[in-house]
């Protein structure tokens, strides 16, 4: 199993904009010292807790000072911008990364964000395929291009100047493209089968149950089925959120304490998800009602915190549960102590990894 890390993020409304996002890069820039895998981050255009508004923008600013990881947007929001600028700035990207690029997708979940864009009352499902599929012809065909949808259309044919190179749209360093990532939050996801079936790969959200995570693997496995691939647990990715610290006391007082950086986490999509119906989420009984929903519950199910030991348990005991996968992503969240933060990520890397691994070979031998 590989590590990995997958941040939102959320941080809490009154702290510094450019501290938030300079300790976001810093997490990313230790991942890669670390030796993780990979990183994604999300964007949200119209929330102040979750203050990337570009994961593009955000991954440009790392790719020179990061050595061997890969970057991956977590998510592109497709619905809120035209395919062309899509396909041309990731198409840059992969290059400036030198084909250490994931390209994550999605049609966008934050509701005031597609109120911005205009697309509150649209079809955002039917939006996110046509964007996506228009980038993918953009890379697939030469100029000059011809391609009309509901939603956008993309043509140089009136402008282009093959002899000088214009109207003509660079294309991902990576062949046919960059790897194509999406998240996955809804328990048996019809959406997850079709993406399989093109040969997408998952990544399941942090706060899901795993109750519904489990539910992931049954339709990506149909969907490659059904796409003539062949299913591969190695492509599957789960993020968790974690918190590990050699000090037992320590570590439940940082991750589950009153002032915890993961609690107010869960407090912030708690009560999101009460206000757009999306509780559900949280109820492994789906008969609950909304009110009986509480935050400790969440958390006590959701976070791992504990010593090095206990959390390689922990995840241990997740993956028997869910089945097998190939990366785990470590759940960004916000630095209320930096020095805890970074130790944690170091620890989970350096010491919970090679636990879990050297089970997985017992097991498997």
């Amino acid at each position: 199993m590989k590590i990995g890390f997958f941040t939102m993020p959320i941080h809490p409304l009154d702290k510094d904009y450019k501290k938030t996002l300079s300790e976001d890069r810093q997490a990313f820039l230790l991942a890669d010292k670390l030796g993780y895998s990979e990183a994604y981050c999300g964007e949200h255009v119209t929330d102040v807790a979750e203050n990337i508004t570009s994961s593009t923008l955000f991954i440009a600013s790392l790719v020179a000072e990061t050595k061997q990881i890969r970057l991956g947007t977590g998510t592109v929001n497709m619905p809120n911008s035209h395919p062309a600028a899509i396909a041309g700035q990731i198409a840059m990207l992969d290059h400036m990364l030198d084909g250490r690029f994931n390209f994550g997708i999605s049609p966008g979940g934050l509701a005031s964000d597609a109120e911005v864009f205009g697309n509150l009352d649209k079809d955002r499902n039917a939006m996110f395929v046509e964007c996506i599929d228009m980038v993918l012809d953009i890379w697939k065909k030469e100029s000059p291009y011809n391609l009309k949808g509901k939603y956008w259309t993309v043509s140089t044919e009136r402008t282009e100047i093959k002899e000088l190179g214009q109207g003509i749209m660079r294309k991902p360093l990576q062949k046919p493209h960059p790897p194509i990532v999406c998240t996955v939050v809804a328990p048996f996801s019809k959406g997850l089968i079709s993406a399989a079936a093109r040969g997408w790969h998952p990544i399941s959200a942090n706060f899901l149950l795993p109750k519904w995570v489990k539910t992931h693997w049954p339709n990506y496995v149909k969907g490659c089925i059904e796409g003539g691939l062949e299913p591969c647990a190695q492509n599957w990715r789960i993020a968790k959120s974690i918190f590990v610290c050699e000090d037992r006391k320590k570590a439940k007082e940082y991750a589950l304490g009153n002032q915890s950086p993961y609690v107010f986490y869960y407090k912030q999509l708690l009560a999101k998800f009460l206000k757009h119906g999306k509780a559900n989420l949280f109820k492994e009984d789906q008969n609950i009602a909304d009110a009986d929903v509480k935050l400790d519950d969440i958390c006590n199910k959701l976070i791992f915190c504990g010593t090095s030991e206990e959390v390689a348990d922990k995840i241990l005991e997740f993956r028997e549960e869910v089945g097998d996968f190939g990366t785990l992503l470590y759940a960004g969240h916000d630095w209320a102590d930096v020095e805890l933060a970074k130790k944690s990520m170091e620890l989970t890397s350096e010491k919970v990894m090679p636990i879990i691994n050297k089970n997985i070979k017992i097991a498997a031998e």
